[in-house]
């Protein structure tokens, strides 16, 4: 999926739930509906995460310039740990609001909560389609879709809360609903910044097992050992590494430096690498051999 495509589905996303966010936040006035209006406050933070992340995809699409030798790569990041923070912090106010809700339930009309809360559902459905079939791989453009599908299952919460109270007259079913709607916000609002903060903590990305890619480095014959080997992530599916390698005197350096930076890409998809290579002699004494000659790299199929 292209960039381009991306920031199309992320627009008509915005354009469709920005326009039914208006509607439901003065319909959730005229009903009093505590469900509606957090389902209203997450879909302006939907329509904000969107927005920011539209933004965001703009600004890693620059090259460096000046001190920022990577460009605005991490934009992205940033706007998912920014969605996760905004999740995570309605989740919480939803969720005090909720419990007050149910040791005071207010009065809430049934039909409006239902009908527009229908709506909602039609609406999330189309938005969270739309945004499904775009690259989820970047954390950006997840972070966005989550705030999208957890509007989805609010609405759904909302639906069931109108039902009871119009078949049942139990206004503690708006509560429960915005209780509901509250855990999911956390849920996902927390995961998001778990997520970011690997990046931004530099850990190695999820499936990139290091020790892993020790081991497939050592495999190599003319290798005699690894240090400094550190693997991290730019930004979502930009992977980097950097190691020191350590070969047999014999060796010519830059032919195992080619061969394991194909390995590395053919292997574990990582293409920005950085690998200096030292001939034994010239190692730190802990990591020194002895040589006789440059053992014969052995065809390995995969």
């Amino acid at each position: 999926m292209s960039p381009h495509a991306d920031r199309k589905k992320l627009l008509l996303a915005l354009l469709l739930l920005g326009g039914f966010m208006v509607g439901e936040t003065v319909a959730a006035l005229l009903a009093n509906s505590l469900a509606l209006l957090s389902d209203a406050a997450h879909m302006l933070s939907d329509t904000a995460s969107i927005a920011f992340a539209l933004i965001a995809m703009t600004l890693s699409t620059w090259g460096s310039f000046g001190s920022y030798t990577f460009g605005l790569k991490r934009s992205g990041t940033l706007a998912a740990a920014v969605n996760g923070l905004t999740l995570t912090a309605l989740g919480g106010y939803l969720g005090y609001e909720g419990i007050t809700r149910l040791i005071d339930p207010p009065e809430v009309g049934g039909l409006t909560v239902l009908v527009v809360g229908s709506i909602g559902v039609l609406v999330n459905l189309l938005a969270t389609w739309i945004l499904a079939k775009a690259n989820r791989d970047s954390l950006n453009i997840e972070g966005a879709f989550q705030h999208v599908l957890n509007d989805l299952y609010a609405f759904l919460g909302t639906t069931v809360s109108g039902v009871l109270v119009l078949t049942t007259g139990f206004m503690r079913a708006d509560g429960l609903a915005a209780l509901v709607v509250a855990a999911l916000m956390l849920k996902s609002g927390l995961a998001l910044v778990a997520e970011s903060a690997r990046v931004f903590l530099q850990a190695a990305p999820r499936g990139l097992d290091p020790a892993e890619i020790r081991s497939e480095l050592l495999s190599d014959p003319r290798v005699t050992g690894i240090g400094d080997l550190h693997v991290w992530e730019i930004t979502s599916g930009f992977p980097a590494l950097s190691a020191h390698v350590v070969v047999h005197d014999h060796c010519d350096p830059d032919s195992v430096r080619k061969h394991l930076s194909e390995l590395l890409d053919e292997r574990f998809d990582i293409e920005h690498t950085t690998i200096e290579v030292a001939r034994s002699s010239t190692a730190p004494a802990a990591e020194r051999i002895a040589s006789r000659g440059c053992p014969p790299l052995r065809e390995t199929s995969r």
